[in-house]
């Protein structure tokens, strides 16, 4: 008999199923197909076990979008090494197309336009045909992409390599982890550091800082891990892993009286460190993660908490989310450090959609989950009449909302409810409302949902526009991005600042775990303007509510106070802050 081939890894598997969908979009097939794939793909690659092993246990269909006809190329790709579809479609095209397809703002549609048109195959016939200045040549291709297509392959882009994890989905991975180790009897206290501490977008790996009384059982618990795909053999206090996403994780346990040592080194980030033993070296200290060497006496001090080894440089305990060379080591003392949000700051959510549009709730379904929450007001923005997936409110079905929003206000006692709208901005700026109606909305959101490849001063000039109408209240998702699946579209963020600060417009942190945006540097620039932010969770159900957590962090990360943030106010004077209030 054959012997049958060794299991794949998740992050392999979801490779192959995501290569499947771009190659059926390569081919034509319907968007239903492919968008199935690609569904399939990302819950493997969050899968917290052993897709193979769910497939060959016959249970593998309990992840979400895993259905009978999946399951059916996992157990032939498990059995044979290969799914035959894939096969089939790998001999249709080259392989270079597929390494031209993950380039930012090109994609298989657009990878196999410049094939049909050009002959273009590979990343190197991509590159020459943009440097020779063909591909503004082909309808929907100009000189913009052309300088974009050699920025991106020569940052690296479309060549295979590891991936970063979005940071809600490493912490989501991590969490069982983490938990383990606190409630193993070796373990006195297990922090998590690195990036994820920083509440940074994305990690590639996730360092945990531990003490206990026994290092070596505590590792070698943490190396039985069932969420390890495979670890190494644990030393004497550090052990190594990676998780069935791919996420790799180092432990390292430390005597308690270095902890704090530890916890700032890993914590970072490079550049906070890097600056900070610039500064050490200055006042004849040395800072590494074994403690902090003072050159005078020969003295390296071990520090039990983070605060004594800031206090030794002469600085506050300095927050994590602000640690990024940004000028944070300018702070004399504590009270030089800002107030920064919290999640219970928030007072209001002003971006959410219902059964109307895309979401999954009733108006009072999300007007009770936002009051259990200790909100006191939101508004219901279901996508407008252009919105482009489906599901869109018509300017009739918009005045039937407003009226259901209203009977929902008048019912519930503890919150309000406002009527609002997540509007379109069309290519030429305007609103895909007319005026009259969008009067009789109390707040509108106006986003970006559509022609996203636009040049910088189309797409600048557009949102702009937008943001002058009287009637817009906030700007949505302002760059588009979502993390590392899809960069922001061509921006001068500087303009769209200015012009928020102009007419008065606040700009959204949209706080979709996936999206963040606006960016923590952003964000900041535009408090600095003047501009106030409010930070939404663009819920598409009751249950994300709660998102708004990244946001805040995002927040943080941008050194904002609920001052800057419009939505920490009681709604009369949040209303009175409103664009026409």
């Amino acid at each position: 008999m054959p012997e049958t081939p060794p299991d794949l890894s998740n992050a392999r598997i979801a490779e192959l199923l995501d290569e499947l969908g771009d190659l059926y979009e390569l081919d034509g097939a319907v968007i239903h197909r492919v968008l199935a794939y690609r569904n399939a793909a990302k819950a493997v690659r969050d899968a917290t076990r052993s897709v193979a092993t769910l497939t060959r246990g016959g249970t593998v269909t309990s992840l979400p979008g895993v259905g009978k006809t999946l399951e059916e190329k996992l157990v032939a790709l498990l059995e044979t090494g290969s799914i035959p579809a894939l096969e089939k479609l790998r001999a249709k095209f080259p392989p270079g197309l597929l390494a031209m397809t993950r380039l930012p703002g090109l994609g298989p549609k657009r990878a196999r336009k410049l094939y049909d048109e050009l002959g273009l195959d590979s990343l190197d016939a991509l590159a020459t045909a943009a440097k020779e200045q063909k591909l503004r040549e082909v309808k929907g291709f100009g000189e913009k992409f052309e300088e974009m297509v050699l920025a991106a392959i020569d940052a690296g882009h479309g060549a295979e390599g590891s991936r970063r994890i979005p940071m809600h989905r490493a912490l989501e991975t991590a969490a069982p982890i983490v938990e383990a180790l606190r409630a193993h009897p070796a373990a006195d206290q297990v922090h998590v550091a690195g990036s994820a501490r920083r509440l940074a977008d994305s990690a590639k790996d996730l360092d945990i800082i531990a003490t206990a009384s026994d290092p070596r059982a505590l590792l070698e618990a943490f190396a039985a891990l069932p969420e390890l795909e495979t670890s190494n053999v644990p030393g004497d206090n550090a052990a190594k892993g990676v998780t069935h996403n791919g996420l790799s994780i180092d432990v390292r346990v430390v005597e308690p009286d270095q902890l704090g040592n530890l916890l700032q080194h890993f914590t970072g980030s490079k550049n906070h460190n890097l600056a900070l033993r610039a500064a050490a070296v200055r006042k004849g200290l040395h800072v590494s993660e074994y403690g902090v060497l003072d050159d005078a006496t020969g003295v390296t001090h071990r520090c039990a908490t983070e605060e004594e080894v800031y206090a030794l440089l002469g600085l506050p305990l300095i927050p994590p989310e602000l640690r990024e060379d940004r000028g944070e080591l300018a702070f004399k003392d504590a009270a030089d450090i800002p107030d920064l949000i919290t999640q219970e700051d928030l007072k209001g959510d002003l971006h959410m959609h219902t059964v109307a549009s895309d979401g999954r709730g009733t108006i009072r379904e999300m007007a009770e989950a936002a009051l259990a929450r200790g909100l006191e007001y939101i508004a219901i923005t279901d996508h407008s009449a252009s919105h482009g997936f489906g599901n869109d409110v018509s300017p009739d079905e918009l005045r039937r909302q407003i009226e259901r929003v209203h009977e929902v206000d008048q019912e519930l006692d503890g919150i309000t409810v406002l009527a609002g709208s997540e509007v379109n901005i069309l290519p030429d700026g305007t609103l895909d409302y007319d005026d009259e109606l969008l009067a009789e909305l109390d707040w509108v959101v106006a986003s970006v949902h559509t022609q996203f490849g636009m040049d910088e001063r189309t797409m600048t000039k557009r949102i702009v526009t937008a943001l002058e109408h009287p009637s817009v209240h906030a700007l949505g998702h302002p760059t588009g991005r979502k993390i590392e699946q899809r960069p922001a579209y061509a921006l001068d963020i500087d303009a769209i600042i200015d012009a928020a600060a102009r007419t008065g417009t606040f700009l959204e942190i949209n706080s979709a775990p996936d999206r963040r945006d606006l960016h923590d540097v952003h964000a900041r620039a535009a408090a600095a303007a003047g501009v106030l932010i409010v930070i939404d969770s663009d819920a598409h159900g009751a249950e994300k509510l709660g998102v708004t957590g990244w946001g805040v962090g995002t927040a943080r990360r941008a050194w904002l106070t609920a001052a800057d943030v419009a939505n920490t106010r009681p709604l009369p004077e949040l209303l009175k802050l409103r664009k026409g209030g």
